[in-house]
């Protein structure tokens, strides 16, 4: 028995599977520099045009496939490549260069493609950074169709109970073989927030990522274990290995099933506290988990795909069908609308009237409410759309990246503009909305209590909050490991903005990746937090332990830790307290 990269590749759910291995061959095509002459210019932009629309078929063709069960936030992955095809970044833009530089079509588009996916490389957001794969995924699909290579999925061999190894996997790869019965996937690039990624949790399909090299050791047929809870991958286990995990399987499958019979059921603690559970989303397809997994609210609902990979800037009227799309379908429960993180690490395309200068620290540079208050012209339509759509809705306003007072005052100045506008215009709005903060800036949780008092709720966002503490990249591979949750400082600020909350009597919630994850859930109760915004799948599994949860022994343990924890590293100091919580 062997095993392969412990530690390295990142689980994306919390599963195990058993099964021989299956390699797809597949990847990113090479595209060398190549021109044409002249007279082949006509030709070359016909053979695009043919690969774009048998691009387009080959997608419908595996949205057609997908089962009438499948949950139909899934289907949308596939809508949302073909949206990309209809963009003009990627079905127009290289006719140019073909038609202008006499590139061939290939390299064309693979101009095309390195353009775009630097913009997401830049990106400071880890979520919005992986978006580059649908970029990949699409560009992939049409480079092979140039090469007369489509890759038919469903021409493989039986899958039936296999796991997939491979460079990487698109959506529609995903979706058509996990309906042919897969056991598991294992990529060697991928990101935890990929679609794939997030297609994979979904279907409930083991998946682990990011395991370099799986294609070059691991063996066609050889029987592997895919433990993707914590990201490793068993090749050629002994029997009694496998009866282990087989047994671990079979536990697994009570586990969901309790699960599931929760969803209507209150979270509250053994102590009747309530702990509000809500749901981080980005795009109204996200409704449908939302609800049910029995969320009682949107604790964060992402804008910045309304700006992103298009040649206008979307106006008011976009903005508010778009709110109103997901606020109706939410039936009701409340909706905190984050207002655009986009700057200069995530530009819009050329000519679609916003053009910053590069930075050369993106994390660092003109983003979020700081290039909305330089650009207040880009800033008041989404504004104005927030403002009516909570005329007939609980909805809240939350503002990302603020540190300073200074930045608050002058929010709540552009704020009050907009409603004098709406009064004038006599268009229906909420003058009353509630607005909060995005506590994601150390300087910000310094500043909590200036800003509770001049603010109706607080939502921590861990994900930068910890970025900017430890100065960590967490996508960056060769740091990633000192991403730490727990380090001192980082709970400490958290602390910090819990307090201060609820010393004015606002409410907080946190709505990085922190809350979502099961193993930090009794630390935050015990820290004070009392509502939790995570993304859809992550609910019932927090759920559960909130119900098992004695607040009170968990703040008298949690102030034990706190004492202790410059004493020794955290996460064994965690370890220890958490033992005695079970």
């Amino acid at each position: 028995m062997s095993l392969l990269c412990s530690g390295i590749g990142v689980g994306v759910s919390r599963a195990i599977a058993i099964g021989p291995a299956h390699l797809l061959k597949s990847g990113l095509i090479e595209v060398q520099p190549s021109t044409i002459s002249a007279k082949q210019i006509d030709a070359e932009c016909e053979s695009f045009l043919q690969a774009i629309k048998l691009a387009r078929r080959q997608l419908k063709a595996v949205r057609n496939k997908i089962p009438a069960s499948t949950p139909s936030d899934i289907s949308a992955f596939i809508d949302t490549h073909l949206l990309m095809l209809e963009d003009s970044a990627l079905a127009e833009a290289p006719l140019e260069l073909v038609r202008i530089h006499c590139l061939s079509a290939a390299y064309a588009l693979q101009v095309k493609r390195d353009a775009l996916v630097k913009v997401f490389d830049e990106m400071d957001d880890p979520y919005l950074r992986t978006r580059k794969d649908d970029v990949d995924h699409v560009v992939n699909q049409i480079q092979k169709n140039l090469r007369n290579l489509g890759m038919d999925v469903t021409s493989t061999p039986d899958l039936q109970g296999r796991i997939i190894i491979a460079s990487d996997l698109t959506p529609a790869d995903a979706i058509l073989m996990g309906n042919r019965g897969v056991a598991a996937f294992i990529t060697e690039y991928g990101s935890p927030m990929s679609h794939t990624a997030i297609l994979a949790r979904s279907l409930g399909i083991p998946t682990i990522v990011g395991v370099h090299n799986a294609t070059r050791y691991l063996q066609q047929d050889e029987t592997l274990i895919v433990d993707s809870e914590q990201g490793i991958v068993l090749a050629d286990p002994s029997w009694d290995i496998i009866e282990h995990f087989n047994q671990r399987i079979v536990q697994q499958r009570y586990h969901e099933a309790e699960l599931q019979q929760l969803v209507n059921k209150p979270s509250r603690t053994l102590d009747k506290t309530a702990i509000s559970l809500q749901a981080n989303i980005e795009l109204p397809e996200d409704i449908d988990a939302t609800l049910t997994n029995g969320a009682v609210g949107v604790g964060l609902y992402r804008t910045e795909f309304l700006f992103m990979n298009r040649q206008q800037l979307p106006d008011e009227a976009e903005h508010y069908a778009t709110y109103k799309r997901v606020t109706d379908g939410l039936n009701g429960i409340p909706v905190t609308i984050r207002t655009l993180d986009l700057g200069a690490d995530k530009q819009t395309e050329e000519g679609a009237g916003l053009c910053t200068p590069s930075a050369c620290n993106p994390a660092l540079g003109l983003r979020a409410i700081r290039l909305c208050l330089k650009e207040p012209e880009l800033f008041k339509p989404q504004l104005r759309a927030i403002l009516r759509v909570a005329a007939d809705a609980p909805v809240r306003m939350l503002i990302p990246m603020l540190s300073s007072m200074h930045e608050l005052n002058a929010v709540k100045q552009l704020i009050e503009e907009v409603k004098q506008e709406l009064t004038k215009e006599g268009l229906s709005f909420n003058p009353n909305i509630p607005l909060g903060a995005m506590i994601e800036v150390p300087a910000a949780a310094l500043s909590a209590d200036a800003f509770a008092k001049a603010l109706d709720f607080f939502s921590i966002g861990t994900n930068d909050l910890i970025q900017y503490t430890l100065a960590i990249d967490r996508i960056d591979d060769e740091v990633s490991h000192l991403f730490d949750p727990l380090h001192p400082s980082v709970l400490r600020l958290i602390k910090m903005t819990i307090d201060a909350a609820n010393r004015h009597k606002i409410p907080v919630s946190m709505c990085g990746e922190m809350a979502g994850d099961p193993r930090y859930t009794r630390l935050l109760l015990g820290l004070g937090l009392r509502e939790f915004s995570m993304q859809p799948g992550a609910l019932l599994e927090v759920k559960k332990i909130v119900r098992e949860s004695d607040l009170p022994q968990l703040i008298r343990r949690t102030e034990q830790f706190i004492k202790q924890i410059d004493e020794g590293p955290a996460d064994k100091l965690w370890a220890m307290l958490a033992s005695g919580l079970e």
